[in-house]
């Protein structure tokens, strides 16, 4: 819901007005930027008629008050641009506009660094939800997820990193409290208790229904196999001998085939997770697989909390889909209907751990100390003859991991204090330090980064450059690179960035980046019409992002060049996806590089199926909403709000007034149509794509209930600079002829999510030399991610 209201901003026909908030005070506003305002802008923008609702001569001065600094942006980019004063009524030279914007940009500017000195770069900032749940495991060796228990995290200039969107309440606080405490106990228990890791080999005679004569949802033995067939039916093809008895990680190992599989593929299946009732219907993702008619084996893991179970099923929306009446699946019921279905000959079932074993969590906890183990895990005790000496050398060890640098002995010593006053008070050893890790756990110089103004010391860029990559806390090779006071030195920085990369916490770098940077993770905020677009289901749309987060990885991996992301002749894809797309000769559910025929429209992670869908609503498209989208992610051009006293627009009129159409009338009302003008181009060159991410020559209309062809599409526009095309293709070549605008878009994007500040108005020359410095690489992405960590914007608050 809020999301829809948030995007729905866009449709409201946005242009450019500024809020006035003051005068326009001689002694804060540069006398030469006053007297061209006064020369070339004043006549028009005056007032309550004034143009655009921009009424200068209210316009205060004072950048430090609340949203005035970036009205004068607006105005600096403005004029730079050539939108103020209009053409056809000034006869400013180029001189004079390119006079102003130095004059008032440097204003601008200089403003900006005096701050800074000061008060840093970036805001203080703290663990994002994700940050605090890898910390803790990094720290305590432990495993369960922690950041879903957090509350829900808003997002600022795209990314929940930004330090401007985290707030901390007392109900965050006590949550905050909660997860240590849920950690320390899972990690105390494992050190004490050891681990119990157990095996299940489930045949399908124990995932099959246990009573044939019962009409239910669990699978049914034919031949050996636990049979479940195609069909819409909620939880058919649960598995109740899968049920956790305990929560944990799982690895689960399918051996299965299909039956009756249409005649050019398999039968594609989910692995999803949950209770499986209708008290709790919600099903989690662990991932999909392709049967064939003979048995091959799959293996996933994924978290089960107690009394959750598997169920496997057919999951392509295309199979032929049975009937069942009553909501429950007799056994020889399927047969007859000629359905597609799934086999499963087999289950393994493993309980793993992630993070370090008991014996690893025993040292982090208590080093060489020993355990006297009872029934009861909170019963143990800890053994010492020296107690309080070795809590202060255990704390000690403690507070450094936890803090992520060295610490000294007075700077810890209230909470040793605290622990030995315990001590004191006759609590046990082991209960006592327990209280001393929870304190240091609760401590700002955990949950926040601790970063000076000026030049980051070695640790806190040791701390940057790991949350940066891998959303946790620097390991022990940086850690010491930090000690020796190396990590300012740009070879270092660049052969760490290769080691953090390929490090297996490295690969989840791109899936963390692109869940916030391209809203990956609300692939499933909304689900595509079914009426309108049948094809469409989970696998597809998991797929999407599994395309997606390959692309990128594979040009991280090759330093491809940024371009790729507009314009590129291959993608990755499987059999599923690719049979969505009407891509032939795409066979298995692996990813796999596939090229591009010229003919094809696709090209780029641009036009691919997770973009298409997140940029829409499921049941139509619009081109402001992804006109907005694709100038702000990709193309680096930032798109104000709307004006508040503008009717929105509906994008779903497909009848005698076409959404082009309307857009054309907000086009002729100056408030409107500088903001348009940028944001219409982009939206209808990707009007061929459905919501569901599928090419389209037209519209769908309806005549009563009955579908027809609606209009044909025009993608046809002119950019801001004057450049027109007629479809997508030309639209790419335009953008493509400026790639140094799409290295500095990424650069920011890298900035903006690794040091959690946004990219300002003062930034702007350093994102420019951060992209002229890539270019002799082709702007590419690697090249782009180390000269983004080699820059001063990085290695300073």
């Amino acid at each position: 819901m809020f999301r829809n209201i948030i995007v729905s901003r866009y449709l409201l026909a946005p242009g450019l007005i500024l809020l006035v908030t003051g005068f326009l005070r001689a002694e804060e506003t540069p006398q030469a930027v006053r007297q061209f305002l006064s020369q070339q802008c004043v006549s028009c923008h005056e007032g309550e008629t004034a143009e655009g609702g921009l009424d200068l001569t209210t316009l205060s001065g004072d950048l430090d008050q609340a949203g005035t600094f970036s009205q004068w942006v607006r105005i600096v980019d403005r004029v730079h641009e050539g939108e103020m004063p209009p053409a056809d009524l000034s006869d400013l030279q180029p001189v004079e506009r390119d006079q102003f914007v130095k004059q008032a940009g440097d204003w601008l500017r200089n403003h900006q660094l005096e701050n800074w000195q000061s008060l840093g770069r970036v805001q203080g900032r703290r663990l994002t939800n994700l940050q605090l749940e890898r910390s803790l495991h990094h720290i305590l060796g432990i495993d369960i997820p922690l950041a879903s228990r957090m509350p829900e995290e808003p997002k600022a200039d795209g990314f929940t990193t930004v330090a401007a969107g985290q707030s901390m309440s007392h109900f965050q606080l006590q949550r905050h409290l909660d997860i240590v405490d849920l950690a320390l106990d899972e990690a105390f228990q494992r050190a004490i208790e050891g681990d119990d890791l157990q095996t299940r080999e489930l045949p399908a005679q124990k995932l099959a229904r246990s009573n044939p004569k019962r009409r239910c949802r669990e699978p049914e033995m034919i031949d050996d196999f636990a049979v479940t067939w195609s069909s819409r039916l909620i939880f058919y093809g649960r598995l109740p001998s899968t049920t956790a008895r305990e929560d944990g990680w799982y690895r689960f190992t399918i051996r299965a085939k299909s039956l009756k599989a249409p005649k050019d593929y398999g039968v594609w299946c989910t692995v999803r997770t949950g209770r499986c009732v209708s008290s709790a219907p919600l099903l989690n993702w662990v991932g999909a697989f392709e049967a064939t008619d003979e048995v091959q084996e799959w293996t996933f893991e994924t978290w089960l909390p107690r009394g959750d179970m598997l169920e496997v099923r057919p999951g392509d929306d295309t199979l032929k889909m049975g009937r069942f009446a009553g909501g429950q699946v007799g056994t020889g019921e399927g047969g007859p209907q000629d359905l597609p279905g799934v086999a499963l000959e087999q289950i393994t079932m493993e309980r793993i751990h992630r993070g370090a074993d008991a014996d690893g969590i025993r040292e982090i906890l208590f080093d060489d100390l020993k355990i006297q183990s009872t029934k009861n895990w909170r019963d143990a005790k800890l053994v010492s003859s020296q107690p309080k000496q070795d809590v202060a050398r255990l704390m000690r060890q403690f507070a450094e991991r936890t803090f992520r640098r060295p610490v000294k002995s007075e700077s810890i010593a209230p909470f040793v204090k605290l622990v030995h006053q315990s001590l004191d008070q006759g609590q046990p050893l082991m209960d006592a330090l327990r209280a001393g890790y929870r304190a240091l756990l609760c401590s700002p110089r955990f949950l926040y980064f601790y970063e000076e103004p000026g030049q980051l010391d070695d640790y806190a860029v040791a701390s940057r450059l790991s949350y940066f990559l891998w959303n946790a806390p620097p390991d022990e090779e940086l850690l010491a690179l930090a000690e020796q006071g190396q990590l300012h030195d740009k070879q270092i920085l660049s052969s760490q960035v290769d080691r953090m990369l390929a490090d297996p916490k490295g690969e989840r770098f791109i899936s963390d980046f692109a869940a916030q940077w391209l809203d990956l993770s609300d692939i499933n905020f909304t689900t595509p019409d079914r009426r309108l677009y049948p094809d469409f289901d989970v696998i597809v749309e998991q797929s999407m992002v599994a395309e997606t987060e390959q692309f990128l990885r594979t040009m991280l991996a090759e330093n491809q060049s940024v371009t790729r992301l507009i314009d590129a002749n291959e993608t990755y894809l499987n059999e599923r996806l690719a049979r969505f797309y009407g891509i032939d000769d795409v066979s298995g559910d692996d990813l796999q590089p596939v090229s591009f025929d010229l003919d094809e429209p696709r090209g780029g992670l641009l036009t691919q199926g997770a973009i298409m869908k997140v940029t829409a609503n499921g049941t139509n498209t619009s081109p402001v909403i992804r006109g907005v989208w694709i100038s702000e992610r990709l193309l680096g051009q930032e798109i104000p709000p709307p004006p508040a006293n503008v009717p929105a627009i509906e994008p779903d009129i497909r009848g005698a007034t076409t959404i082009r159409e309307m857009l054309e009338k907000h086009k002729s009302t100056a408030s409107c149509a500088s903001c348009h003008r940028k944001i219409d181009p982009p939206g209808f060159a990707l009007e061929n794509f459905d919501p569901s991410g599928r090419w389209r020559e037209r519209y769908v209309a309806f005549e009563g209930r009955k579908r027809t062809k609606g209009p044909e599409i025009d993608t046809s526009y002119e950019l801001p600079d004057g450049r027109d095309f007629d479809s997508l293709r030309e639209f790419q070549k335009l953008i493509l002829a400026h790639p140094e605008k799409i290295a500095g878009n990424v650069a920011a994007k890298m900035l903006t999510y690794g040091t959690g500040a946004p990219v300002t108005y003062a930034d702007r020359d350093a994102i420019k030399q951060v992209a002229a410095l890539t270019k002799n690489d082709n702007y590419g992405f690697r090249s782009i991610l180390k000269a983004v960590v080699t820059s001063e914007l990085f290695l300073t608050k």
